[in-house]
């Protein structure tokens, strides 16, 4: 081949290692088999569904990081998401925190449950069908994030214990107020068990008892301290539980907590019930909005973490949502234990979908997303509506887009944007 003087001969290379000279260029999408979710940036549809590419092996888990700055276009994503999962079969499981999913509900024909201190509708979190180690892991965490500390190790044996008794008894369904009783007034087994007597057991379970009150007596009354409802709808096309009246509360968090145990105490039911009666159970969606408000709470990284691990045995997909990757830093001190499980959901999320983040949150976001330097390079610079997302070690970037069918579900801005403004 002649060259032109000056002129330097071309390199050759296989794209799997051009790649690496233009990123973004060398993956072709995730094939179909999935909800649309825009555009990649060949103009292509991208499509998205975590069971179809654990079943690919190309990922490991089904979990789901979101995460982006108001207005980036991350809430329009999850609402659109949800609605178009719904249509394949998918169900939705919500905690609500700040009431913004009531449209997306109504469009699936179903109301949300609205729950309030004091209120016609009380959901118990610690029901037998959870399976014992997610009831202790619950009750570990609220006893925790009511005082605000760990609990130490007779404390922990009390919590058991009490629970463990309430278990027992199998004509009565357990709740918080029996456990609560159990460790004000320790049965003989509880103190037995724990080689003490009941005197000094209840003088050491006395804490706890007092902070899991809170939950029965205090300003949380009337919502998780007794069996669950009757006639709740739990097997429409999507389930939402309005927490909006504690958005401005200090309890959001245990409130938070409480609600998603439920949830995912219902979620095993269903499908153990589908089993019994030999059917293939329905993929669930379990939704932790505004996570950062419940890992505040001393206990719920580890409660949540169990709940990651076991998303593929349940069939499960936690979806994780955050403004900025630096709300994970509310669980605890850098360091802390808090901190350590907080920063782990990333890990444990196979998916991570981040929106525009702001400069100082990108070098926290490399390592731990596995970004490469470009990647994270552009995350300061992403357009509305415009995402990176890491699927495994892949990446991408996309362009999220909405029919007029989804405005009215995913509108959280209506007051403030004219609709013939709003993007594609």
């Amino acid at each position: 081949m002649r060259h032109r003087r000056g002129e330097r001969p071309g390199h050759r290379a296989t794209t799997a290692n051009a790649q690496a000279i233009y990123p973004f260029f060398g993956e072709n999408g995730l094939g179909d088999g999935g909800v649309l979710i825009g555009t990649d940036l060949h103009g292509s549809a991208f499509t998205y569904d975590p069971f179809v590419l654990y079943e690919r092996r190309v990922i490991s888990n089904p979990n789901l990081l979101v995460a982006g700055e108001l207005g980036s276009g991350k809430s329009s994503l999850v609402k659109s998401y949800l609605y178009r999962q719904a249509l394949f079969g998918r169900v939705p499981w919500i905690a609500d925190p700040k009431g913004e999913y009531a449209p997306l509900a109504r469009a699936l024909g179903v109301e949300p449950i609205r729950l309030v201190p004091g209120g016609d509708v009380r959901l118990n979190p610690v029901a037998r069908e959870s399976g014992w180690q997610s009831q202790l892991n619950l009750l570990r965490a609220l006893a925790a994030g009511a005082l605000s500390r760990r609990l130490d190790q007779e404390e922990e044996g009390s919590v058991r214990e009490a629970l463990r008794l309430v278990n027992d008894d199998q004509g009565v369904e357990p709740t918080l107020p029996a456990i609560v009783s159990l460790l004000f007034r320790p049965h003989k087994s509880m103190a037995e068990r724990l080689v003490t007597t009941t005197q000094a057991l209840a003088k050491r379970s006395r804490d706890v008892a007092l902070g899991l009150q809170r939950l029965c007596e205090g300003d949380l009354r009337g919502m998780f301290d007794g069996p669950t409802t009757a006639g709740l709808r739990l097997d429409g096309r999507a389930v939402v539980l309005d927490l909006s009246a504690f958005y401005d509360s200090s309890a959001l968090g245990l409130v938070m907590t409480c609600a998603s145990a439920w949830e995912r105490g219902m979620i095993l039911s269903l499908h153990e019930e589908a089993r019994r009666e030999e059917r293939a159970p329905r993929k669930m969606i379990n939704v932790f909005d505004e996570v950062w408000r419940a890992l505040s709470f001393i206990g719920v990284g580890e409660w949540l973490q169990a709940a990651f691990k076991m998303s593929r045995r349940d069939g499960v997909q936690n979806v994780v949502v955050m403004h900025r990757l630096t709300d994970l830093s509310a669980a605890g001190a850098a360091g802390s234990r808090e901190r350590e499980l907080a920063e782990g959901l990333l890990h444990d999320a196979q998916t991570r979908v981040i929106y525009r983040q702001p400069p100082d949150n990108v070098a926290m976001a490399r390592e731990p997303l596995g970004l490469t330097s470009v990647e994270a390079d552009l995350l300061p610079e992403l357009g509305l509506g415009i995402a990176l997302w890491k699927v495994s070690t892949r990446g991408y970037l996309v362009q999220h887009r909405l029919s007029e069918i989804e405005r009215p579900i995913v509108d959280t801005d209506g007051s403030m944007v004219d609709r013939g403004t709003r993007w594609a």
